[in-house]
């Protein structure tokens, strides 16, 4: 039993935490440095959210010259990390019984990819350490001149591999839309090289989740050359490359590594 007017064992906890958090200055968030590594923790989490979390759908429909033949729907789920090569889907055949024959899209976009995410993650942590030791510690922040001084060089490290991340997956994205547009898989289709088979586009992928992660991208490596390297606009363009395929029934240039028939 505790003495009378002493402290209680439930209290203990509290006080600890009283003790932690009440070491914590809220009010250096309003500063520059602050402030700047909260804008890099929540563009880290946006980016790699949006590019680790990303699926999408395409498709296209068949429709073979037969009064005995249904249209044929085809849907494709892709997502990361963009191994498009090993998604298989099935094209059906015009010529004889109602037989379809295994296909798959064409392209590998993951080493981009996972080299983004991977980057987004490490950036997310080192961030999060920084905030607890520059608003927990700020007296070895001030005090250890060696701290200021690394903070600087590994946000700089982090700002030049953002760069080269952000272009990467920039390429990849633009090369993962191109192979994945409808146009792409009905003129990877033998089928549709028929005089008489009609191939339309079906789902169109939303890519808006994906354009996302590169804006972000775009606006970290804005926000940590701002933190330390004065006011230097950084701005991103996404464009939406476009795609012009040309096939005949003798060729196709869409032909890749894991596509089944011919092309």
């Amino acid at each position: 039993m505790s003495e009378p007017g002493g402290p209680a064992a439930g209290d203990k906890a509290p006080r600890l935490q009283d003790r932690v958090l009440g070491g914590v200055r809220w009010g250096r968030l309003q500063e520059p440095l602050g402030f700047v590594k909260v804008l890099e923790w929540l563009f880290a989490i946006f980016a790699f959210g949006a590019c680790g979390s990303f699926s999408g759908e395409t498709g296209a429909t068949v429709k073979c010259d037969s009064e005995t033949k249904e249209m044929s729907v085809i849907s494709i789920q892709f997502g990361y990390p963009f191994r498009l090569y090993q998604i298989p889907f099935e094209m059906p055949d015009c010529e004889g019984e109602a037989e379809t024959r295994t296909l798959h899209l064409v392209g590998d976009f993951s080493a981009p990819a996972e080299f983004f995410v991977t980057l987004g993650v490490f950036s997310f942590l080192y961030t999060m350490a920084a905030l607890v030791l520059y608003l927990r510690f700020h007296s070895l922040y001030g005090e250890n001149k060696k701290l200021p001084i690394a903070d600087f060089c590994i946000t700089v490290c982090f700002a030049f591999f953002w760069l080269v991340a952000a272009a990467a997956w920039g390429k990849g994205l633009s090369d993962v839309k191109a192979a994945t547009w409808p146009a792409s898989l009905i003129a990877a289709m033998a089928v549709c090289q028929g005089q008489e088979v009609v191939c339309n586009a079906g789902a169109t992928p939303a890519m808006g989740l994906a354009n996302i992660s590169v804006v972000r991208a775009g606006r970290q490596r804005h926000a940590t050359a701002q933190g330390f390297a004065g006011r230097q606009h950084t701005r991103v363009h996404v464009f939406a490359r476009g795609c012009v395929y040309s096939s005949s029934a003798s060729s196709t240039s869409c032909c890749g590594p894991g596509t089944a028939g011919s092309c």
